[in-house]
């Protein structure tokens, strides 16, 4: 395997880019191919096995880009799809798969003092219990709150992180986890960006763990484990979408953190 080869980042749509976010800043050699889903989405309603084909649909076309590595930035896929993508990587020519839970759910048992935590996520990944699972596993005495937010994806989305507003929502959802848990797992790769609203809820007393930040942590170990970083060099960032290459670069340069522009989105049918 040719440790100059990109990383493969997949996401139903734009959340996925805050992990794209984390892995830039903390791979800057790395290079990347970024694939939003964005025909499909979204994933949290469809079923496992569905949510499993195109998974696979979209881990065959990042293959036949050449990459190196598989992260999956979606909490439904990861949820749903992990295991059969696991299987297929010899087939694909991809050495590793790394998704957004089991990185999320070991920083959250390191974090917590106290073993209680609470999971925010979409109603899939809440109702999926994937985090909780992934939780148990590695700390069998823990108690794990999952609280669903659904509003906080149209506030990303809309670009309504700062303000009033937000502030209001995430108190609605969060007004009494404070008093329960000492630790709080952003679940969905939306909510990095809404992290100062909730943390204004949940206050200094609850360490909030993004998801995000720990897959690259996780990402970075695998790549040196391996052998398979990227020495000093230019690094690239192609970006995939399957829909709506407009909407895709307005919403998604807020989730990235830099602008994006409609030319630079080549659209790909899976």
């Amino acid at each position: 395997m040719d440790a100059a080869l990109p990383i493969g980042v997949f996401d139903s749509g734009v959340g996925g880019l805050t992990v794209l976010r984390a892995l830039r800043a903390s791979l800057p050699h790395e290079s990347f191919v970024y694939l939003g889903d964005t025909a499909r989405l979204p994933y949290g309603s469809k079923s496992p096995g569905t949510v499993a084909r195109y998974a696979l649909q979209a881990a065959r076309l990042l293959a036949d880009r050449g990459i190196k590595l598989l992260v999956v930035a979606c909490n439904t896929a990861t949820a749903m799809a992990l295991p059969e993508l696991t299987v297929a990587l010899p087939a694909l020519g991809i050495a590793g798969v790394i998704g957004v839970i089991e990185p999320g759910a070991e920083a959250a048992c390191l974090a917590s003092h106290s073993g209680r935590i609470a999971v925010l996520g979409t109603e899939g990944t809440i109702r999926g219990g994937a985090y909780t699972r992934a939780i148990f596993a590695r700390r069998p005495d823990a108690e794990v709150v999952g609280r669903a937010c659904p509003l906080f994806v149209a506030l990303a989305e809309e670009g309504w992180v700062e303000g009033p507003i937000p502030v209001a929502v995430a108190r609605e959802y969060l007004g009494t986890l404070a008093a329960h848990v000492d630790t709080l797992v952003l679940g969905c790769t939306h909510f990095p960006l809404l992290e100062a609203a909730i943390a204004a809820v949940v206050g200094d007393t609850v360490r909030i763990v993004d998801s995000a930040a720990t897959t690259a942590a996780a990402v970075a170990r695998w790549l040196a484990a391996n052998g398979l970083a990227a020495g000093l060099g230019a690094s690239t960032t192609t970006m995939l979408a399957t829909d709506g290459a407009e909407r895709f670069a307005r919403v998604g340069s807020r989730f990235l953190g830099v602008g994006l522009e409609p030319a630079s989105i080549e659209i790909v049918d899976l």
